[in-house]
């Protein structure tokens, strides 16, 4: 009986030890983000508990700019559409701008990307324990248990920023850009065509 009651102890002991010791692992204090591995552990935790634009902090001042840029010039072609193109033209484009253009900020034009594009399912993947820190001047390299290795750029206020998805984001932007341009052009084309048959009625009419 002595025996049992002893046994209970110990293995109520062990519970109250894991327990902190789990507890100590999941909400012990991040390193600085002004290191690379606390930037990279601030990604996992944000991708971990499926909180996307929390990330947006911890990318290259690059890739922010590129998607405020994306957000811009969408919400510039949704409003040229808007008001210029006919139907059912209009409803096809307004529904494939619509996301971004009505996104409130840069991280959530990233935020949808990432789950449009699979980015986050890929770092769900690959995302594992720090095995080491490469640092050469303002870039660095986040190698894990897994074996990938993820470049960081230090940002101008000191936090690291991941790069993985600058590249991504640049282009989209660019293309955002072009496709404002050609829904501008339409746009005018539209309101030419418009006022032109405006002033064909009013001839009619008079």
């Amino acid at each position: 009986m002595r025996a049992l009651h002893g046994r209970r102890v110990a293995l109520g002991v062990a519970l109250v030890v894991l327990g902190v010791l789990a507890f100590a692992l999941l909400y012990r204090p991040f390193p600085s983000d002004r290191t690379p591995e606390g930037a990279y552990m601030r990604v996992a935790h944000s991708v971990s508990e499926d909180r996307i634009a929390a990330i947006f902090p911890y990318l290259e001042t690059d890739a922010q700019w590129a998607s405020y840029t994306i957000r811009d010039m969408r919400a510039s072609a949704y409003a040229r559409i808007r008001t210029s193109y006919p139907e059912p033209e209009r409803s096809r484009m307004l529904s494939a701008y619509e996301q971004e253009a009505k996104a409130p900020d840069g991280a959530d034009v990233f935020a949808l990307l990432a789950r449009r594009r699979g980015w986050i399912a890929r770092l769900r993947k690959d995302l594992s324990g720090v095995v080491r820190i490469e640092v050469d001047g303002e870039r660095a390299s986040v190698i894990t248990a897994r074996g990938t290795r993820y470049p960081f750029h230090r940002r101008e206020n000191g936090i690291w920023g991941l790069t993985i998805f600058t590249a991504d984001l640049i282009a989209e932007s660019e293309r955002a850009s072009r496709d404002l341009a050609v829904v501008a052009s339409a746009a005018d084309d539209y309101g030419r065509a418009n006022a032109a048959a405006d002033a064909g009625a009013d001839t009619t009419r008079n």
